[in-house]
């Protein structure tokens, strides 16, 4: 019986390191491709919001995306989403700073740290929950 739960642990790390390589490769891609693109102040036009899964027995929590308006250097105005929600609506009108790609302005991104702060609290969380399961199912008596 413990090798079952063994293995489903394996399959459950397994799975749990894929998630975070994928995760994290898109992040690092991400960061990349905004290092060279140049960088504007976005007005806040509004947001929409979306919800957490509520995964792992979690409440579900609204989300807000903040949507904003930015000009190039032309002057040519550009709209965008953020991929970042926040757990409060955003104020019309606040600033955030973008990056855009020059040969397609419409292509644009919230400049954050937080990405890669939640990649490292997230890959932080699963590494303790993957020694105290596997500690648990060394020590889950079995009858």
């Amino acid at each position: 019986m413990k090798t079952i739960l063994y293995i489903v642990w394996a399959l459950f790390v397994a799975a749990a390191i894929f998630s975070l390589l994928h995760a994290s490769r898109r992040t690092k891609r991400q960061e990349q491709q905004m290092a060279s693109w140049p960088k504007a102040q976005a007005t806040v036009t509004g947001s929409a919001t979306g919800w957490t899964s509520g995964v792992g027995g979690s409440n579900r929590n609204l989300r807000y995306f903040p949507t904003y308006q930015f000009t190039d250097p032309q002057g040519t105005l550009f709209m965008g989403k953020s991929e970042i929600s926040g757990v409060e609506q955003p104020v019309p009108g606040s600033l955030i700073e973008v990056a855009y790609n020059p040969a397609n302005p419409n292509e644009s991104l919230q400049v954050s740290s937080e990405p890669r702060t939640a990649m490292g609290c997230l890959i932080a969380f699963f590494a303790v929950f993957a020694v105290a399961s596997f500690w648990f199912i060394g020590v889950f008596p079995m009858g």
